[in-house]
């Protein structure tokens, strides 16, 4: 019995792939509360804190990616060195050298594990060659730690490109001179690998994130009460909303479109636009509200995107931590709107097809990328055509902006979840010629669960700010016995709705 338990304790410092520590699942929160209850010894003093934290990051990222925590290590003790000597240079041209140099080696690792495929394959197109990628961590791997690793496999290692983002933002700050370079390995190494938004987002500027590390742990009762309510209404997106539409509609669908009418189709369509905001939003919700609990204030990352009028308005909702950053370090850099009509739009379309080849080396991305593009152009288009005459348009014409950019958003995401360009051609060729509108019925009532968890979904994203913030303030005030007593039946419904096998979060694979 003894060796039973003592071997399971040991099989949870092992990295699995097949039991990665991901928030939806039991060991996940078995870990917190272990954390929790060393925290509780060590948060008073500023530096245990963040050594206590870092490690627990550093274990946590193992736990998710096995080897690959060895390039989190990497590319900490890289920036952490290059900012504290592009602040102490005082020639420009060194300034620069340096900060080039960090943007250089990290978009480099970021690109031999996102892109080496496609480069190799455009190469041996190009060339009529035989380049085959050669993973080179495994190989280290196999020969320092005798591994057995697939040297031809390359594996995107879980959350590089939000981390890689993330550093390239603090060199570049400190650059500008809009943040002073971290003295303390710790506390950087800490800022970088901090787990609740390490492996999904959101990306936090150093400016907004090491001033909280020489505070002192402040968490107000109400603070409390909105980090509980965060991470219920997280796992109520992901686990119930999320995973129970994608598992019983979307991804059948999306894997054979041709085997549906173009009715199921465009549902389908639909059920991924709930599908992927509430799976991302979902895992944003839970990281904020886990950092919160540890005295820490991360920045919203969604703002009811699918309420946008038009689709600049959505860019200003959705997933906001990268739009940022592509405007502040892509977009801004390029000359921005600055260079005139022309350049601004050459500059949008750039930023939005580089943004969609963050997602992936793959056409799919860099049309959804495009379409965001031209969408962003025609809008300013617009604007400068039809000027606004007053501040607020009618409520009839927000609610006709409304529904068109949902429309436009949605057939985006067609391309962007399509395995195939195949796949998208035949789902829009399905919509478009074979719509079946005689089964309407029949489709309704054989998706009824699905189609009734959509369209909840979709209600509460409209409601109006006030009465989300109504039933936000009541959960927060209720007394911690109701907290528990929800949490729990929170806990029978995960049971309930929870899918066989683990369903990672979709921005995992970026």
């Amino acid at each position: 019995m003894g060796d039973t338990i003592w071997g399971t304790i040991g099989k949870f410092f092992v990295y699995s792939e097949a039991e990665p520590l991901i928030f939806t699942e039991g060991s996940f929160w078995l870990f917190f509360a272990v954390l929790l209850l060393g925290y509780s010894l060590v948060y008073r003093t500023r530096f245990l804190r963040s050594s206590y934290l870092l490690l627990f990051s550093l274990f946590f990222y193992y736990k998710s990616s096995g080897y690959f925590f060895v390039l989190l290590i990497f590319s900490t003790l890289c920036d952490y060195v290059l900012g504290l000597l592009i602040s102490k240079s005082t020639i420009n041209w060194r300034r620069k050298l340096y900060v080039g140099i960090s943007v250089f080696i990290n978009l480099s690792v970021l690109s031999f594990f996102k892109y080496s495929y496609f480069f190799a394959d455009t190469a041996n197109a190009l060339f009529d060659s035989n380049f085959q990628p050669f993973n080179f961590l495994a190989h280290w791997a196999n020969v320092i730690a005798g591994q057995n690793f697939d040297v031809t496999s390359i594996v995107l290692p879980v959350g590089i490109s939000f981390f890689t983002f993330q550093t390239i933002s603090y060199t570049v700050d400190v650059y500008r001179r809009k943040v002073d370079p971290v003295a303390n390995i710790v506390d950087f190494g800490f800022y970088v690998s901090f787990f609740p938004q390490l492996v999904a987002g959101p990306i936090v500027r150093a400016a907004e994130f090491i001033p909280q590390l020489y505070r002192k742990y402040h968490l107000t009762k109400r603070e409390f009460g909105q980090a509980v309510f965060l991470i219920i209404s997280g796992m109520v997106k992901k686990v119930i909303i999320s995973d129970y539409i994608s598992i019983n509609f979307v991804d059948r669908v999306f894997q054979s479109p041709l085997s549906y009418s173009g009715l199921e189709n465009l549902l389908a369509t639909y059920g991924y636009s709930v599908q992927i905001y509430c799976d991302f939003s979902g895992y944003t919700d839970m990281a904020i509200g886990l950092a919160l609990l540890l005295g820490f204030r991360l920045p919203i990352n969604f703002n009811s995107p699918y309420k946008a009028v038009n689709i600049t308005d959505f860019w200003r909702r959705w997933h906001i931590s990268l739009s940022t950053w592509l405007r502040d370090y892509l977009y801004i850099p390029l000359g921005g709107s600055k260079k005139g009509t022309t350049r601004t739009y050459f500059n949008l379309m750039i930023t939005m097809l580089l943004g969609g080849l963050w997602h992936g080396a793959n056409i799919r991305f860099v049309i959804w990328g495009g379409i965001h593009g031209i969408s962003l152009a025609m809008h300013r288009v617009w604007v400068k055509v039809f000027p606004k005459k007053r501040k607020r348009a009618p409520l009839w014409k927000r609610a006709l902006g409304a529904v068109f950019t949902f429309h436009l958003v949605c057939f985006s995401w067609i391309f962007f979840r399509a395995d195939s360009m195949d796949v998208a051609t035949s789902m829009l060729n399905q919509i478009g010629t074979r719509f079946g509108w005689q089964s309407f019925i029949q489709v309704l009532s054989s998706y009824s669960s699905v189609l009734l968890l959509m369209a909840f979904a979709l209600a509460v994203h409209w409601l109006p700010v006030k009465w989300k913030e109504y039933y936000r303030g009541k959960f927060i005030d209720t007394p911690l016995v109701v907290k528990i007593l929800l949490a729990i039946l929170l806990a029978i419904l995960i049971f309930q709705f929870k899918a066989a096998g683990i369903q990672p979060f979709i921005y995992f694979r970026f």
